[in-house]
């Protein structure tokens, strides 16, 4: 029995396929991911006294004093939260993300 020649080319044509895959799934779901991130980070460091802002736990209140990495929010009449900068979620007046 003598091998079968010209069998190699099957590997290469699936190392393109599996190439072709990686680069679907990049263009579809690593980079937005990773354009949305920057957005987010560019806001959070963009936030000023004044803002108002929803956490990601919901809570909705305006930037009374901003620090560093922390943001105190007035939420009601005499009450102060104070979160992470990395916890607010969105900015109100912005346009909601994928809209």
């Amino acid at each position: 029995m003598a091998p079968a020649e010209g069998g190699g080319g099957g590997a290469m044509v699936l190392l393109i396929q599996l190439g072709l895959i990686f680069l679907i799934f990049y263009w579809l779901l690593i980079r937005p991911q990773r354009k949305e991130r920057q957005r987010h980070q560019e806001m959070i460091l963009a936030l000023r006294k004044g803002d108002e802002v929803v956490t990601v736990g919901g809570i909705v209140g305006t930037i009374v004093h901003a620090d560093q990495d922390r943001l105190t929010l007035r939420t009601g009449e005499n009450t102060r939260v104070v979160i992470e900068r990395g916890k607010v979620g969105r900015k109100l007046g912005d346009p909601e993300p994928g809209s």
